[in-house]
């Protein structure tokens, strides 16, 4: 990560040291079914959700022409994936 870390404005050494008292606890709402949609569900730090794919793309890091690279995104959301479907269709077989 480049650049400074955005201050939370918190002292959080004193959050850190505060400890909940039982009278703390009336504060906090009930949790609500909405509640609980709303939240991101995560597993050993890792979200969970939609299944890992059976054949995985890779990241490459690839040299093409500029003009190349701004026709395709002139076209849109999606233009990695055509660039893809494109090779895909020159790929010796």
């Amino acid at each position: 990560m480049t650049g400074k870390r955005k201050s939370s404005g918190s002292d959080m050494k004193k959050v850190d040291a505060h400890r909940i008292r039982p009278g703390e606890y009336r504060e906090l709402p009930e949790l609500t079914d909405a509640m609980l949609a709303r939240g991101v569900w995560k597993k050993a730090g890792k979200r969970t959700g939609r299944p890992a794919k059976e054949h995985k793309k890779i990241s490459v890091h690839l040299r093409i022409d500029p003009e190349v690279r701004d026709a395709f995104r002139k076209s849109g959301a999606g233009w990695q994936t055509r660039i893809n479907a494109l090779l895909r269709e020159h790929m010796p077989r």
